[in-house]
This record gives structure tokens, sequence and C-alpha cells, in this order.
């Protein structure tokens, strides 16, 4: 395939460097709000430290994914048609900075508001990702798509490391409630330049149709023809269930943290910081490592390693674990501080397979996609993506209600990565040349 940009690639790094800043803008509500700061705000706050609160949550969770998995394949299509990917993008991305900002407003008891509010940021944050993933095919060639991918998510968590930076004084002073608009304002700030600098490729359309009808016809056409390409459906399946996993665990980790292992704020700050860090160098490791070994290798590395980090985190999530008295014995440590330290090693594992999964799974999915349809596809990208995330989160939330310990809901998530690389053994990868072809899908 000829590149598109060697005639300049100063300006094809400029625009992969406007590209990844909408990643660096947008984890600053997904590590303040979804992660960190409100996800334990709504549990201890508003939901007054309730082991219901948990459920809650995960309804809220759910919700939001629902509704953002049937509008994606259908907006994508709109967007194809209509070169509108960065209308789309411009108006979810203000509907979450808006709620994001209006939860300072929230309080105790609040929880139809709060959840309300977060639904809407969390829809949002979502369904902007489907038109931000998809300008990934514009501004870089298929041999170049892992570490292009790795790129924007290493400069996310960048941007994470930034806003818990801003957010530390806030939380120090237990100004909580300030750190959600100023996430917001962060998030408005940086992702400003996508929305001037970087165009639609694709040429208008002149000819008068609903929108809406060809929406609706080109995802019924689709999903009509899916079963037809069998390599794109077994990828989007896996997809679906290991992507679950990862979704969990980055809604519940920071409440996991505080429930289950009574971790200080300025503890789970410093949790967080590992596993951000480590995210960095992850999402451009296994970029570069993709574009060498091939995209399929590199998930599959990535799902050994989260399988191994769960099963270790449920064996020493208690402090008088077998695991953690062993160390803590070796060590010389209390068995409480093991524990502390041995969830600190989790977010380190865990840190640099989170942006290599995502990154990578986003770069595959590149070279399976039609050129001139990328936006629909990456729709049913999120449509599977997505509606995983309603399955995870509600297991999470009914596993930690029923049996009041939020150790076994480690177990039942980890299942999902199982079947998630045992139904990826089955995917073929293309090589760079027929990326984006049709004989990709088949």
């Amino acid at each position: 395939m000829k590149n598109p940009y060697r005639k300049n690639p100063l300006k094809n790094k400029s625009k992969i460097f406007i590209w990844t800043l909408f990643d660096f803008a947008n984890t600053s509500y997904s590590i303040i709000v979804v992660t960190f700061v409100f996800a334990v705000y709504f549990k201890e706050v508003i939901a007054g430290s309730k082991p219901v609160g948990d459920l809650y949550w995960s309804i809220g969770i759910s919700t939001s994914m629902i509704i953002t998995a049937f509008i994606s394949p259908i907006l994508g299509a709109i967007a194809d048609y209509s070169a509108g990917k960065k209308r789309f993008l411009l108006f979810f991305t203000l509907l979450c900075i808006l709620s994001t900002s209006l939860l300072y407003f929230t309080g105790s008891g609040m929880i139809l508001i709060a959840l309300t509010l977060f639904i809407l940021a969390n829809i949002g944050f979502e369904a902007g990702l489907v038109f931000y993933d998809a300008f990934l095919p514009e501004i870089t060639v298929p041999k170049n798509y892992g570490r292009v991918s790795g790129y924007g998510f290493a400069m996310g968590y960048l941007g994470s490391l930034a806003s818990l930076a801003l957010a530390f004084p806030f939380i120090q002073r237990n100004l909580v409630k300030e750190t959600f608009p100023v996430s917001a304002l962060f998030f408005l700030i940086f992702a400003a330049p996508i929305f001037i600098y970087l165009k639609d490729n694709r040429q208008k359309r002149t000819e008068k149709k609903s929108y809406v009808k060809i929406g609706f016809d080109r995802v019924s056409f689709t999903l009509k023809h899916l079963k037809h390409h069998r390599n794109l459906a077994l990828f989007l399946l896996s997809f679906f269930f290991y992507i679950e996993g990862v979704n969990t665990v980055i809604f519940f980790a920071g409440n996991y943290a505080k429930s289950t292992l009574h971790f200080s704020m300025q503890s789970l700050i410093v949790f967080f910081l590992i596993v951000q860090s480590t995210a960095i160098f992850g999402s451009v490791i296994f970029g570069i490592i993709s574009d060498s070994v091939g995209q399929k290798k590199t998930i599959v590395i990535s799902l050994l390693i989260w399988i191994a980090t769960m099963i270790f985190a449920f064996f020493t999530s208690g402090a008088n674990d077998y695991l953690n008295l062993s160390f803590a014995k070796i060590f010389g440590f209390k068995a409480t501080d093991m524990q502390r330290y041995s969830f600190y090693l989790v977010g380190l594992l865990a840190g640099g397979v989170m942006g290599a999964t995502q990154s990578t799974s986003r770069s595959l999915m590149s070279k399976l996609t039609p050129q001139d349809r990328k936006t629909e596809f990456f729709g049913f990208y999120s449509l599977f993506g997505k509606s995983s995330a309603v399955l995870g989160p509600i297991v999470f939330g009914l596993v930690s209600y029923l049996t009041g310990e939020q150790k076994y809901s480690i177990l039942a998530i980890t299942i999902f990565f199982i079947i998630g690389i045992s139904i990826l053994q089955f995917v073929k990868e293309p090589p760079p040349e027929k990326a984006g072809s049709e004989e990709a899908l088949e």
C-alpha cells in the first residue's frame, strides 16, 4: 500500500500529535470520575458506604453502556455517510464535559441525580470514542497502526497523571467535589486542538436523504452480512469477553482498594500513580511489539498477564491470606503493609497491560475494517465493547452484594479473560498489505 504521508512526514506527525492530545484530554474524565475520585465519592458519600452502593454504581455503568452500545453503530454509519465524525465527536465531548462539571452539585443521598449525571457523562465519553478511534486509519498507514494507537493511549495515561497532580491538592484539603469541574476544564482545554486542526478526509454527500434512515439501513445491512465476515465476527466476539474484564477492573479498582483493602486516599493516589505510570510505558512498548510480531500475539500476551494478575489479586486480598503472611515473614513487613504492597504490585502489572490491551485491540480492528466504512464498523466495535461492559459490572456488583466480599468478584471477571483468549485463537490477522480489504473480514 502506498504511504499517503511520505511526501509530508512532518504534517503527518503533527496530525498524530493532535489526535493523541484528545487521549491526553479525555482521560481526565476517566481517572477522576470513572476509576478513582467520583467512584469512591459515590460509594462513600452518596451511597453512604453501604454494600448496595456497588450495585447502584454497576447499574449506572451498565445503563450508560447499553445506551452507547446501541446508538454507536447507527451514529457511525451516519458519520461515514455525511463525513461528520468531528461534529459528532464535538457533541459527545461537550455532553461529557458539561455533565462532569455538574457532578459538583451532588451530595449525600442524591443517588438518582448523581447516577443520571454520570450516565450522561459516560455516554458522552464512550460514544465520542467511536468517532475518535475512527480517525486512526486517516492519520497513518496500516503498518504503523500498533505504535500510533499505543502513542494515543500513552498520551492518555500522561493525561491521567497530570489530572491526578491537579486533583491532589483538592483531595488533600478534602475538596473532593471541586475535582469534578477541574477535570471537565482539563478535558475542554486539551480536546480543543482536534476540533480546530483535524479534518474529516471523506467527501461530503450531496444527496438529500434522511441521515437516521441511512444509519438504520446501513447497520441493518451490515448485521445481515456480518455472518459472512467470519474473521471480523470472531474478533468482535473475543473482544466482547476480554474487554469485559478490562472495563470492570477500571470501573471497580478504586472501590475495591477502598472497601476491601481499606486504602486511605493517599494510598489510593500512590496506587493510581503506579497504574498510570506503568500504563504509559506498556502502551508504547506493546504498540511497538505489536507492529513487529502482530496484534493478535500481542493481545494474547497481555491477556495471559491479566489472568495471572487477577489470580494474584485474589490470593493477596486479605492481610491474613497465605501469600501475604509468607511475603511479610520473608521481607519483615507487617501483614497489613504487605497487603498494600501486594496490591501495588497488582497495579504495576495491570497498568502495564491495561493500555496495551486496549490500544492493540484498536489497531487490530483498524486492520480488519473496510476503509470506506470505518466509522460504521468502529460503531460495531463500540457495540461489542460497551455491551460487554454491561455484564461485567453487574456480575461484579452482584457477586459482591451476595457474598459481602469483593474478592470473589475478581474470580468471576477472570473467567471473561479466559473465554476471550480462547476465542481469539481462531482469529486470522491479515498482513499490512491486506489491511482494510474485504479479504481481511472473511
